[in-house]
């Protein structure tokens, strides 16, 4: 697997992963009236919260944040959940990555599934170690093959791995690195432009 999860089942150095990590990465380009007697009507709708996201539902979503936090963790940098990689790849998956809704929504299922097979509890509830482990056996093709149909464990588990990196490597346009967090941790000038970056004398 790519960094930042290591084959020692220890995280490596999250700074020198993520730098690893932006070698590989491919660039991406996201009333009506009503009566007099509506009052109860009315009383709901101002119970009822706006979706917060466009394609995943709120229990999806907060799995999902799980998993690229477990990826791209925070520390002195902010890391997937600060930057925003969630609305990154919800904002996408209704536009130029449309094609891979089915793959989110079956593959959030299958590892919601094996999470309660394998440890007996939802992943928010696991210790990092039986994260990391959970992550490890998607990776690595080790995921109950009975859970796992298409997408497979490994080609989900690249697809967000991807995802999350491009989120936190891309513009803050498409939805993701909040505050230019990536670039400022590389040095770089914001928003880059290829050719115009400067980089300090070594």
């Amino acid at each position: 697997m790519e960094p930042p999860l290591s084959s020692q089942n220890q995280p490596v150095s999250r700074r020198t992963a993520l730098k690893l990590g932006l070698a590989g990465l491919a660039g991406i380009a996201v009333g009506g009236a009503v009566g007099a007697g509506s009052s109860a009507f009315i009383a709901r709708l101002g119970r009822t919260a706006p979706p917060t996201y466009r394609f995943f539902s709120a229990t999806e979503a907060a799995l999902l944040i799980d998993i690229c936090e477990q990826l791209i963790p925070g520390d002195d940098v902010p890391g997937a959940t600060e930057t925003g990689a969630i609305h990154y790849i919800d904002r996408q998956l209704c536009g130029v990555y449309a094609r891979h809704q089915q793959t989110y929504r079956r593959g959030l299922e299958a590892f919601r599934l094996t999470c309660r097979q394998e440890y007996q509890r939802p992943f928010s509830e696991l210790p990092a170690a039986e994260k990391f482990a959970a992550l490890r056996a998607l990776e690595t093709g080790r995921a109950p093959q009975a859970l796992w149909g298409q997408p497979t464990a490994q080609a989900f588990f690249n697809l967000v791995l991807a995802h999350t990196m491009q989120s936190f490597y891309g513009s803050p346009r498409h939805g993701g690195n909040r505050d230019y967090a990536s670039y400022r941790m590389l040095g770089l000038d914001y928003p880059p432009m290829v050719g115009r970056n400067r980089h300090p004398e070594t």
